[in-house]
């Protein structure tokens, strides 16, 4: 019987959540496995990997076949790594003990890597953030210009609609003084002419 680490396919529509699991290569994707050995979330970002390392490698030391995404996601958690390793522990080129080290400073590095990616994600993150509430920031600025600057044009217009009444009330009130002036000098005026006849009258 033949043997593959493949993915097995669970999550609901547009959001695929795997499992990494050893099956017979005659069995359906979904169908029966021998044995799960990890999850598989890429809807995380950086993908999340779940993965039994000493399954993993226990099944690669039977023969058993990864499948393309399954190889680089074995890669990627380092049991290619180790299967190696083990083989050339089995050949006396290394002693378990330098395989071990070898795989742990390749471990840290990788781990190193990922949070890196982590915070350059963060960061990148923030920056974004920051400069969307700047542009928010900017566009309600001049939202208010814009009804400040309506609110001045509409009170300087109601402003012009009502000059031309201020100025005939203006109009009216001057009319209205040099009537009264006429009134007030036409008396005089009239007066003037009576005194001169009496003092005619007088002379004679």
């Amino acid at each position: 019987m033949s043997v593959k680490i493949r993915l097995q396919r669970h999550g609901k529509k547009g959001k695929p959540f795997y499992w990494v699991v050893a099956a017979d290569a005659r069995s359906k994707r979904d169908g029966k496995y021998l044995e799960k050995i990890g999850t598989y979330n890429p809807n995380t970002n950086p993908a999340t990997i779940d993965l039994n390392l000493d399954s993993a490698v226990q099944w690669l030391h039977n023969g058993a076949q990864p499948t393309d995404t399954a190889r680089a996601i074995l890669s990627y958690k380092g049991a290619l790594l180790k299967h190696h390793l083990d083989g050339g522990v089995r050949k006396g080129a290394l002693t378990q003990e330098q395989a071990d080290a070898k795989l742990a400073d390749w471990l840290d590095q990788k781990a190193g890597k990922v949070d890196a990616k982590k915070e350059g994600l963060t960061k990148a993150q923030s920056d974004a953030k920051a400069k969307a509430l700047k542009a928010e920031q900017a566009v309600n600025a001049k939202r208010l210009a814009t009804a400040a600057q309506a609110e001045a044009d509409a009170i300087a217009a109601e402003a012009a609609a009502n000059a031309p009444e201020v100025e005939e009330t203006e109009e009216v009130a001057e009319v209205a003084a040099e009537e009264t002036q006429a009134v007030e000098e036409a008396p005089a005026t009239e007066e003037a002419p009576a005194a001169e006849e009496n003092n005619e009258e007088t002379q004679a």
